[in-house]
């Protein structure tokens, strides 16, 4: 269990805050949901199982905040989170597509954070080794471009593999004085000499076919074609600078420490304790009643997704993974179907419902600069690499609030992704010639964007608006 799920209800809100503004309601929804997971695990045994997660429909309109609520969330919780769009399942060709793919890609998220905080633990071990296997390579005597090869058979089939070279032996102390010299940093500009495996050298085979049940075949074709000579991947000999081959073999030293069967196994366990799955669009597949046609097809979907929604196992190449507890946040905008017109047995699967509001002008002021990642801030980053100072005055930020509520008003309503166009139309010119400019501060005040955006707005054609 992640330290992060130990947060108070108040405290999860406080983090969302730093990067989320507004949508208290939906902030208090999601961090209960969280708190509860905590909570399972400290509830008798006998229990445990039978408390289900109380999942969660988001209804607002677009660029309110909804998908970084939920992606912010699974980011505090270090949790595995996907995402995935109701309305794939009803596209041409995805028909009865098998929707338990949702929770393959859950699982995928999964080995790749399980594997990355592995790596990160057996890192200063790795980082030994490393330093010790590359004394050994500026030690030892330089050793020939092609190694000798013998046949080896494998069935049928016979292969050349390279002769295994047989080390030096290098006396102790002289391995001591490299490494202190490789502590030094005196030796990263020379060159050396190292094996790097090639990736991307393995093929999956089966991969091609997809669809449900192929895991299984897909795993077992793989463990077959992996114990064939040279399938783990062709070593390539590289001549590199220390510092780079360094990282490499730190790398490769991290790669071979972690343990992937550990990794899977807990990357199944925080899949079913600890997964998000975020469907957005899900009012696309509601069905008005007696509906017929299109509405056919999206009540078969809504009923694809609700065994996965209520709980079921789902096999992948990792092994068998349960649902019963993965939090699933499901979201859209609700204005033309309405939640009732999901079948029944779907809607009692998300009990929590929460509305979150339009954006005023007021919400865009602080959206340009309270968050940690405020644009007016990414775009102050931006122009720093080109050496420039760039301010924005605070009746300029207002008046940029002003003209993005005011093109919401009068096109598509996108919520805060009209900050985007809004600033980059503000800013094309100046990104532009950042490069080239001698001016070094640029104060960005309320009379250029009037004079900049407000002949844009003057004109009905707010197409450059439109995402």
């Amino acid at each position: 269990m992640s330290n992060a799920q130990s947060f108070t209800p108040r405290e999860i809100v406080s983090e969302l805050d730093r990067y989320i503004v507004g949508q208290n309601k939906a902030k208090r929804a999601v961090a209960v949901a969280l708190r509860n997971r905590f909570r399972r695990q400290r509830v008798p045994a006998e229990l445990r199982d039978e408390i289900a997660p109380k999942n969660i429909i988001m209804i607002g309109p677009t660029g309110v905040g909804k998908t970084e609520i939920a992606r912010r969330l699974a980011k505090l919780a270090q949790a595995p989170f996907v995402k995935v769009e109701a309305t794939k399942f009803t596209e041409v060709g995805y028909v009865g597509r098998d929707v338990e793919s949702i929770i393959r890609d859950l699982v995928e998220q999964a080995i790749d954070l399980v594997r990355s905080e592995q790596i990160e633990e057996v890192r200063s071990k790795a980082a030994r080794n490393a330093e010790d296997k590359l004394a050994r390579l500026l030690a030892r005597p330089q050793q020939p471009d092609e190694p000798e090869t013998v046949p080896q058979s494998f069935g049928p089939f016979s292969f050349n593999v390279p002769k295994p070279r047989s080390e030096p032996v290098i006396p102790e102390v002289e391995l001591n004085d490299w490494r202190k010299r490789l502590r030094t940093d005196e030796l990263d500009e020379r060159m050396v000499d190292i094996e790097v495996e090639e990736k991307g050298g393995g093929m999956p085979l089966m991969s091609i076919f997809g669809g449900p049940g192929m895991d299984d075949l897909e795993r077992k074709m793989g463990d077959m074609l992996g114990q064939l000579p040279g399938a783990k991947g062709k070593a390539k000999r590289r001549s590199v600078r220390v510092a780079e081959a360094r990282k490499i073999l730190e790398d490769q030293e991290a790669e071979r420490l972690v343990d992937m069967d550990k990794v899977k196994r807990l990357a199944v366990e925080r899949s079913e304790q600890s997964g998000i799955v975020f469907l957005d669009e899900i009012d696309k597949i509601a069905s008005r009643n007696g509906a017929q046609g299109a509405d056919v097809s999206r009540e078969g979907v809504q009923r694809d997704l609700l065994p996965v929604v209520e709980g079921s196992s789902v096999s992948t190449k990792y092994g068998v993974v349960k649902t019963d507890h993965i939090l699933f946040i499901a979201a859209g905008a609700f204005h033309v179907a309405k939640v009732h017109d999901l079948i029944p047995e779907l809607q009692g699967r998300f009990p929590v419902r929460v509305e979150l509001e339009s954006l005023t002008r007021e919400d865009f002021v602080r959206i340009l600069t309270e968050p940690k990642n405020a644009l007016t801030r990414q775009y102050q980053a931006l122009l720093a690499t080109e050496g420039i100072a760039l301010t924005f005055t605070d009746d300029a930020v207002v008046a940029l609030a002003e003209y993005a509520a005011e093109a919401n008003e009068r096109a598509e309503n996108i919520g805060a992704r009209r900050l985007h166009t809004i600033l980059e139309a503000l800013l094309e010119d100046l990104s532009f010639r950042a490069s080239e400019m001698t001016e070094k501060e640029v104060v960005i005040d309320r009379a250029r964007v009037t004079a900049t955006l407000a002949p844009i707005l003057a004109s009905d054609d707010l197409s450059r608006y439109i995402l």
